[in-house]
């Protein structure tokens, strides 16, 4: 009986042992903590704090100067019924959305087009080029190129087009913002996308000619699922900035002497322009519960993404 407990005794000290890990791995441990802290430190000091501060300046009527006014959701309700900013909200869903769909059409379309290209290298460094570029120069460039005696419209009339639309009219200024936008992306997008299809064995699509399949069915059957993760990385990419694009659309369509048109708003623009209202009195109440729900917006969309995208990982 005593060599028995004694057995047994000894099966708990070497499961407790093995529980605890080694002695490299207890020191891991005990290194944690001081190799985390910093970090988490300087997380909480750029980032928590600014938040929660937002957020306590969202629920308070406040001009940037003096005692702050507690006005609750106020602001919120303002917000959501504020014409402007249901504009802006629309707006922004478009650039999310529509500029998502045409960029990444775009880009896929490249992908495959440059896939056996013999000077792909030099392409993918020419398309990739707008993106080193700031986007303040790219925008006041895009609109000399549009406006009513730009290069566009000179081009259109010596081909014997006596009218060219006028593009940076009210009614067409959105949609050329747009059209910037995903010229600017395209090149990044199609990079990325070019360097995950690039990591596919080429055996693979030989396979598929072998088989009789046409360029979509290799594409759908062949680069969409080995290249599936990194557009769930672009896709949450483009969320992000999409939602907080405004440099662009302030220098294009606005002027020396005020904001663009509301027509042209996105929600980070309507923050920026109720933060720093050049006519009237700033509100940074507003512009906080704006920023607040611009975060929240840009969390949502991107778990959802991830969640939707999510797929066990092709080993090839």
């Amino acid at each position: 009986m005593t060599a028995v407990a004694g057995a047994g005794t000894a099966v708990v000290t070497r499961a407790a042992r093995s529980r605890k890990g080694s002695a490299l791995q207890r020191g891991r441990r005990r290194l944690y903590v001081p190799f985390v802290a910093p970090a988490l430190a300087l997380y909480a000091i750029f980032l928590l704090v600014p938040v929660a501060a937002t957020v306590w300046i969202s629920l308070h009527k406040w001009p940037g100067y003096g005692a702050m006014e507690w006005a609750g959701v106020k602001n919120y309700r303002y917000m959501f019924g504020d014409p402007v900013f249901q504009q802006a909200f629309e707006n922004t869903l478009l650039l999310l959305i529509g500029g998502g769909v045409a960029t990444f059409a775009i880009s896929f379309g490249l992908t495959m087009l440059l896939r056996d290209l013999a000077g792909r290298s030099t392409v993918r460094s020419v398309i990739f080029f707008p993106n080193i570029v700031p986007a303040l120069v790219l925008s006041i460039l895009w609109g000399f190129l549009f406006q009513a005696d730009g290069l566009v419209n000179k081009l259109l009339r010596a081909i014997g087009v006596q009218h060219p639309p006028a593009w940076l009219s009210q009614d067409h200024q959105y949609a050329m913002i747009l059209l910037g936008l995903v010229w600017i992306s395209t090149g990044f997008y199609t990079t990325v996308i070019m360097a995950a299809v690039d990591r596919i064995p080429p055996y693979l699509y030989e396979d598929c000619l072998l088989a009789g399949a046409n360029s979509w069915q290799r594409f759908r059957h062949v680069t969409l699922p080995l290249s599936w993760d990194v557009i769930g990385v672009c896709s949450v990419l483009w969320t992000i900035n999409s939602i907080k694009t405004f440099e662009f659309i302030l220098a294009m369509a606005g002027s020396a002497s005020g904001l663009p048109s509301t027509r042209t708003w996105t929600v980070s623009l309507y923050a920026y322009a109720t933060a720093f209202a050049a006519d009237g009195v700033p509100s940074y109440g507003l512009a906080a519960a704006d920023a607040i729900f611009t975060l929240g917006l840009v969390a949502v969309l991107v778990v959802l993404i991830r969640r939707v995208m999510r797929r066990d990982a092709i080993q090839f």
